[in-house]
């Protein structure tokens, strides 16, 4: 019984002086620092662009772990007059708790407001959760300058179509929600239609349902990591490809009374 309770004294003794040695899972959920990132920042983006008659709006998707070319990125849209910033998705490369820090810890350095949608790289292990933690629904909106930007999960495959994704349900909602506060509406997601990770079962009453938006002005994605302007439907509603921070490029919409005009920023 004493040799038992020696045993047990050693053992108490190395665990409390090798706690480096055991670390939490990469995937543990466990998130550190600022949560609920989007709502607060929509909450300034909408009080502070109410009534504002011209936007500036940076997009950028695609970081993953290329942190240097992220850093540069952020500097350089800090150098140019923009009122917030929309990041398109795929924060991350593996979705790992620590990479979500370390994506949250460069966009922080941002000057602007900013949001984040969900990629299907932020989906990895328990990746969404993880999201779900540190930036909040992954459907959203917000409004500025009487325009809606609708901001949706389109990573169908992430869930191997078990749910509905894009969800029709919550664009129902947002066509009617708020119709007094804005009349025009740009959509953003991470995956576009007829890419690897939409539902393209549903291309076409996707489209069909955006037409319901008050003053439907483009679309914006990510996760192709190439800078293009394509008319997917050959209808002409246009949807603005960003590009990956690696490759070293973004655009900023200029949003005015009259329409809107699109710049590519090389930096």
């Amino acid at each position: 019984m004493k040799k038992f309770k020696v045993l047990l004294f050693c053992v108490a003794v190395l665990l409390s002086s090798c706690g480096d040695v055991f670390e939490t899972h990469p995937y543990d959920v466990n998130v550190k620092g600022e949560t609920g990132i989007n709502a607060k920042q929509m909450a300034v983006i909408e009080k502070q662009f109410a009534n504002k008659d011209t936007l500036r709006v940076a997009f950028i998707s695609d970081t993953h772990l290329w942190l240097s070319d992220a850093r540069d990125q952020v500097a350089d849209v800090n150098s140019r007059n923009v009122d917030f910033v929309v990041h398109c998705g795929d924060l991350t490369d593996t979705a790992t708790a620590k990479e979500f820090e370390w994506s949250r810890k460069i966009l922080m350095g941002l000057h602007s407001p900013f949001v984040a949608l969900i990629g299907n790289h932020d989906f990895l292990g328990t990746g969404n959760q993880t999201y779900e933690v540190m930036y909040g629904n992954m459907n959203f909106s917000f409004i500025a300058g009487r325009v809606k930007f609708l901001c949706l999960n389109t990573n169908a495959t992430e869930y191997t179509y078990l749910a509905a994704i894009p969800d029709f349900d919550y664009m129902e909602e947002e066509m009617v929600k708020d119709t007094e506060k804005f009349d025009r509406t740009i959509i953003v997601m991470h995956a576009p239609p007829y890419s690897d990770q939409f539902n393209n079962n549903v291309c076409k009453a996707f489209r069909r349902y955006l037409d319901y938006f008050p003053g439907l002005m483009c679309c914006v994605y990510g996760h192709n990591h190439e800078d293009v302007v394509s008319d997917f439907y050959n209808d002409g509603l246009i949807f603005y490809g960003i590009d990956c921070a690696v490759h070293r490029n973004y655009r900023i919409i200029t949003i005015t009374p009259d329409g809107y005009e699109v710049e590519k920023i090389d930096f």
